[in-house]
């Protein structure tokens, strides 16, 4: 396993992370769940990413039992505030109030006393943004929280850039990290956001590196498997982030067979690879509900391509241009010919 700093920051995370969002407390059992946890430990992996809303708290229940026999030192557990927790108007949100009681109760769910990074989930438009980083800033000098980040801001530019200004005009902790999708077939950060994010030295944590499982070609002609995402209550995430469409169905076919013609790595490690190819990505998050699945997923810091095969990769994704239209050359009308001029005739 590769480490690499997060942002400018000096904590060292593992390139990959292990998430917990449709698994823990879903639709993988404790049990299972903490052997994959604690493999992942074994492999190397150190940040584990979860959120409060992931099954109303129970995914951070399950991840805080499966690390209660590891190190605290060496795990950087990484959480989100913002969604539905409990109900009624306090519920949810990036008010103060909200803040301080959900990150109590994510510090009780995950049995520790302190959160290595603590993310805003997505943005409020109900609180001032003010209150909400205000709110932060005492989480980081309480020492309840080590890091800030947040997440899903990249589709809310100028935000991304506001929440920085105010930290910064504040002297306040700035964010570290930042959670986008990132993927082969889902590259709309590098428009904008990731150039940003390497200017102000903020690493990436990328979700869905292999767009949630459709760049494992898994749905192939259609296919439904049994036990995959689409067969679950998370089914409806794969259009409302159109991952499941047909043109990405076949980028994903034509990328196993491009990988099996020339011999490389199975789609998973190398679509996780290309995600790390570039420096600005700290770690990519990926889910696992088996120990072979995770250690295909972690064979991906091992993959080491050439840039020919690199451009391969790419072009399988990108698939076969249209056929370039022939303009046919215009035809030029005849010129009229001028008449001859009269003879003049000369009187003799």
């Amino acid at each position: 396993m590769n480490y690499r700093r997060l942002g400018r920051s000096g904590l060292k995370v593992s390139e990959l992370a292990l998430g917990s969002w449709t698994t823990y407390g879903g639709s993988l059992d404790d049990a299972k769940a903490a052997l994959v946890i604690r493999r992942a430990f074994e492999l190397g992996i150190n940040l584990f990413d979860t959120a409060d809303v992931y099954v109303r708290g129970a995914a951070e229940t399950v991840l805080g039992k499966a690390l209660q026999d590891l190190p605290r030192e060496q795990v950087v557990i990484a959480t989100k505030v913002m969604g539905r927790v409990w109900d009624g108007p306090l519920g949810a949100g990036l008010s103060r109030k909200h803040i301080f009681d959900a990150i109590d109760q994510s510090l009780k769910r995950l049995g520790t006393d302190y959160v290595d990074l603590y993310q805003l989930h997505a943005p409020d438009k109900d609180t001032p943004i003010e209150e909400t980083l205000y709110a932060m800033e005492d989480l980081v000098r309480s020492g309840r929280v080590r890091y800030v980040g947040y997440s899903n801001y990249d589709h809310h530019a100028p935000l991304d850039r506001q929440v920085l200004k105010v930290q910064k005009a504040n002297g306040w902790d700035v964010m570290v990290s930042s959670q986008p999708r990132y993927s082969l077939i889902d590259r709309h950060i590098e428009k904008d956001h990731l150039g940003f994010c390497k200017r102000e030295g903020i690493g990436l944590i990328v979700y869905s590196p292999l767009a949630q499982g459709v760049l494992t070609n898994k749905y192939a002609g259609g296919a439904v498997p049994e036990g995959s995402r689409a067969t679950t209550k998370f089914a409806h995430f794969l259009t409302q982030e159109k991952a499941l469409t047909p043109e990405n169905v076949a980028a994903a076919e034509r990328l196993a067979a491009t990988l099996a013609e020339h011999g490389l790595p199975a789609a998973a490690p190398v679509a996780l690879a290309w995600v790390l190819r570039r420096p600005e990505v700290s770690s990519a998050i990926i889910g696992a509900t088996s120990v072979a699945q995770l250690e295909e997923n972690v064979s991906a810091s091992d993959v080491k391509l050439t840039p020919a095969q690199w451009k391969l990769i790419e072009a399988a994704i990108a698939g076969p241009r249209p056929a370039r239209a022939t303009r046919a050359k215009p035809v030029r009308a005849a010129k009229p010919r001028r008449p001859a001029p009269a003879r003049r005739r000369v009187r003799g």
